[in-house]
């Protein structure tokens, strides 16, 4: 399984996944699931992958050899003249593969499923943020839900809910993806770090800071062990209920 989550801020979008991928107790491994293409000065684009392994992968393959020989079929990503035709076309591609490998029915087809969160900026237009379903139609964030998540959320997902607000600072941003991660990792076996990041900054037009935090951070130590002693100092806070 896996847990991404995109952000989307008045400063820029911030992106966060983790790299765990597990095909049973015995068989754990880890795969980037972060991926960002930039043509600098007109488009930047990071996708986030949740899902079968093997269609994920084709689908960053095919999206990084179409960019290398376009077609008039297969258009170059980075050449597309908006975000929507970018979640548009990842869809399709997402889709094609889908279909390709589930050709032994519906079955097969629901084993290959896979979701996605793309997000970027083209020259001209504002910064957006898509999540694409495996049957390839997607949807938008926006005022009302300015953030997205794929794969194993339900443990880290009431801690966003609570605290993101789209005018705080990357800092902050990154502080609480963290706290969200950490809580879903020890929640869920299937989800575990190395955590890519990447925080890209409107109108940059160009890749933004990118880092991976690993389970020797410091600082991701730190949020662990003080989100830890923090939730316990305000659980025996509360009053006791009276029996």
């Amino acid at each position: 399984m896996t847990y991404c989550v995109g952000l989307k801020m008045a400063r820029g979008l911030v992106f966060m996944a983790d790299t765990r991928t597990n095909a049973g107790m015995d068989n754990i491994s880890t795969f980037r699931k972060l991926f960002t293409w930039e043509n600098p000065g007109e488009t930047v684009i990071t996708l986030m992958t949740a899902g079968n392994l093997a269609t994920t992968q084709a689908v960053v393959s095919l999206i990084d050899e179409r960019n290398k020989a376009p077609s008039e079929r297969h258009p170059a990503i980075l050449e597309l003249p908006s975000m929507f035709q970018v979640a548009r076309h990842v869809g399709q591609t997402l889709r094609e593969v889908i279909a390709q490998a589930g050709d032994e029915g519906e079955r097969a087809e629901t084993y290959f499923n896979a979701t996605l969160i793309v997000g970027g900026q083209v020259k001209g237009s504002e910064p957006r943020l898509f999540l694409i379903y495996p049957e390839g139609n997607f949807i938008e964030a926006g005022e009302d839900t300015p953030f997205l998540q794929i794969g194993e959320f339900k443990y880290g997902r009431p801690i966003i809910v609570r605290a993101f607000d789209a005018n705080m600072s990357f800092e902050a941003a990154v502080k609480l993806l963290l706290v969200s991660f950490d809580s879903t990792v020890k929640a869920n076996l299937s989800v575990g770090l190395p955590l890519d990041l990447h925080i890209y900054e409107r109108d940059a037009l160009r890749r933004g800071l990118q880092r991976r935090f690993r389970a020797d951070d410091p600082y991701f130590q730190t949020i662990s062990h003080g989100w830890g002693d923090a939730l316990k100092s305000a659980f025996d806070s509360l009053p006791d209920v009276v029996l």
